[in-house]
């Protein structure tokens, strides 16, 4: 990674850092043992761009992941080997147009069950921003094309409907766009999705007929059903104070989370009645969290490290009963 990009990096690690300062602190109670024998798994280059975003899991045991600042799309196996798949061209003026960041990035992840990954690049050109499909053995192709002005982030698959979902931070907006490609259409634009100056919507997952999504302004946690028709429903805040809240994920006990916070260095176990504990901090090794996955009752923690610039890395933990 070229230092001028690393310092874009660093820029707007230093903008999420006055972002979340300026949310009221989370309230939580002191670190408990939800999670026991964290450790770090794989630490990766940050000189290199290696910026880990975002993850999704295969059935072998694999992850996928999203390095952000250096526009790629990398498989790591359970034996810790790191192996890109793709590095996606970069805009003619470098990314700078990229709403809020100012560089451009590979974001949010999913896998289809036939190993085909779709993943969303954020470049701040009408040229290169969208949803983007890679199939086993193939080579990455927009399918596509999101509002330039706006910052696609999360993204889940709905295999039931072949859907994918994106929140946009920037527009608080869901997209949805069929796998097959084509126009996306605007699902949600209700006010919780919005920022408040920074990053709205983000985090996006699929979970009993909703579509639940965090907003990182706001530290909430949102649920949307699913219609009849695939509409959406009214929008219901099911958790607050998670300040600098990024994706999350479910843990297998109904509604209960496991949500990534970036700029504390923390993750909290969030309970269905929207309560939330610390379960793990700096000293597991976080170092500014943006994603969290669970294969059985092993999860991963990826680490960007967009505000430390220091050790971003996959973090694996054991999820107790």
């Amino acid at each position: 990674m070229s230092k001028k990009l690393l310092g874009s990096v660093v820029a707007a690690g230093i903008l999420v850092a006055a972002a979340v300062s300026a949310l009221a602190p989370a309230t939580a109670s002191a670190v408990s043992a939800p999670l026991s024998n964290a450790r770090i798994a794989e630490h990766f280059d940050l000189a290199a761009g290696r910026t880990p975003e975002n993850i999704a899991m295969a059935p072998n045991g694999s992850a996928y992941v999203t390095f952000a600042a250096g526009r790629q799309v990398a498989e790591i196996s359970r034996r810790g080997a790191v192996r890109i798949l793709a590095t996606l061209p970069e805009p003619a003026d470098d990314g700078v147009h990229t709403p809020v960041l100012g560089f451009p990035l590979t974001v949010g992840i999913t896998r289809a069950q036939d190993g085909t990954l779709y993943f969303l690049y954020a470049t701040g050109t009408a040229d290169l921003t969208g949803v983007w499909r890679l199939t086993p053995g193939g080579q990455p192709q927009r399918i596509a094309a999101l509002p330039p002005n706006g910052l696609p982030n999360g993204l889940a698959l709905d295999p039931r409907t072949g859907t994918l979902y994106i929140t946009d931070s920037v527009l608080g907006t869901i997209w949805t766009v069929p796998t097959t490609g084509g126009t996306p259409t605007a699902w949600s634009t209700a006010s919780e999705l919005a920022s408040t100056g920074f990053l709205g919507a983000n985090g996006l997952k699929i979970h009993n007929k909703a579509i639940w999504a965090t907003n990182l302004d706001k530290g909430t946690v949102l649920r949307i059903p699913i219609l009849p028709g695939g509409r959406a429903g009214k929008v219901r805040t099911e958790a607050t104070g998670l300040t600098g809240i990024d994706d999350f994920a479910f843990t297998g006990h109904g509604d209960q989370l496991l949500a990534a916070l970036n700029g504390p260095n923390e993750v909290a176990l969030v309970q269905p009645d929207g309560s939330h504990s610390i379960v793990l901090t700096a000293a597991d090794g976080l170092s500014n969290p943006t994603s969290i996955a669970l294969r059985g009752d092993t999860v991963y923690v990826l680490s960007a490290a967009y505000i430390t610039a220091q050790d971003p890395n996959l973090l694996i933990a054991h999820l107790n009963d």
